[in-house]
């Protein structure tokens, strides 16, 4: 048991382990057992290596305070927690003289990290939406141009061999004036109302199976007791079926896509607190995502697959930038999943204009 002297520790919101003399955990409080996914009782009286499978950076740490009396602070570790886990945290080292004691104090960087990379994304998309925006209304005038002229040539022509070159030519102007109006789409606010996220994922379901009717499985994990959404039900179906569209193709129809959903309590979006939201998660059993578009997936005109157009990643994540949520994904070979977080209650549209 933890001695009475370390009851103030409990309170205390970062992660906190106590050591003594000889490097043996003496007290860690309840922030440190839910982050570390260990147990006081059966780490107390225990060495440090009983927490961490491998604390070099640690014991450096330890050593360097020793040496030098003073704090020694680490800003981004790597630490292998039980179940083969791994978080990110800094954590500083203070020497307590009387008794001679060793207080360890975290902070976990992961979220930090998060949030830093969904603002550099936020920030990118931004970006790229404008110089997409640019762009395509430079285009679009000399492209109907073009088209005009291909038609006019088209009548004039006498040989029908040569009218099919001039369809060619129309065609693809056609091709290329719906790739444009796709990336302008979402620059729109949501049209907001009660959505029921169930009933998004059975849309998609159903239009998914249409599409790829044999050797594709669509599993469903909900919670039902989720609440309705308040948001744009077109927008995130659009968003939902860009994704397992993307997953079908990449498994060229062949193959378990899973759709879960959950409530989850205290969730940060975007800098801003919810008490309440959802959790969607997309899984699929393909061949995952390459390693060199993983940093700009969700970048306009990124595509691994010949042919694609690389708008449909774009445009789920503005979807769901729009309604102050948050896309995610981790991937390797055999599993691929995508993670969708919404705020179920207090939020006002993004505009995705600017």
């Amino acid at each position: 048991m933890s001695h009475p002297a370390f009851a103030g520790l409990e309170l205390i919101e970062t992660a906190v382990i106590v050591l003594d003399g000889t490097r043996t955990v003496r007290h860690l409080n309840p922030a440190a057992e839910t982050l570390f996914e260990l147990s006081a009782r059966e780490t107390i009286g225990r060495p440090l290596s009983a927490c961490f499978s491998e604390p070099a950076e640690i014991l450096a740490a330890l050593d360097a305070a020793e040496k030098q009396n003073a704090s020694v602070t680490e800003h981004d570790v790597a630490l292998a927690v039980r179940l083969g886990n791994t978080i990110h945290v800094g954590f500083t080292v203070r020497e307590i003289e009387a008794p001679a004691l060793t207080v360890l104090e975290f902070r976990q960087t992961d979220q930090q990290r998060k949030i830093a990379n969904e603002e550099r994304l936020a920030a990118q998309q931004l970006a790229n939406r404008q110089l997409i925006r640019n762009l395509a209304h430079e285009i679009k005038n000399p492209l109907g141009g073009i088209r005009g002229a291909a038609q006019l040539l088209k009548k004039e022509l006498p040989d029908p061999a040569l009218k099919e070159y001039t369809q060619v030519i129309v065609d693809e102007a056609d091709r290329l004036q719906s790739l444009l109006d796709r990336l302008l789409t979402p620059h729109r606010l949501p049209q907001l109302g009660e959505v029921n996220i169930h009933e998004v994922l059975e849309r998609v379901r159903s239009v998914l199976l249409a599409e790829f009717p044999n050797g594709l499985a669509v599993r469903r994990d909900y919670d039902t007791s989720a609440p309705d959404l308040y948001g744009d039900k077109e927008q995130l179906i659009q968003a939902v079926l860009n994704i397992v569209r993307n997953a079908a193709q990449a498994m060229h129809g062949a193959g378990q896509i899973v759709l879960k959903t959950r409530i989850a309590r205290q969730v940060t979006l975007n800098r801003r607190r919810f008490p309440l939201g959802l959790t969607l998660e997309i899984t699929d059993n393909g061949p995952g995502i390459p390693e060199q578009i993983r940093e700009t997936l969700f970048y306009p005109l990124v595509s691994a697959r010949p042919g694609g157009t690389g708008i449909g990643l774009h445009l789920a994540h503005t979807f769901i930038q729009q309604h102050n949520g948050t896309i995610a994904f981790e991937s390797e070979p055999g599993r691929t999943s995508f993670t969708i977080t919404l705020p179920l209650n207090g939020w006002s549209p993004l505009d995705g204009s600017k």
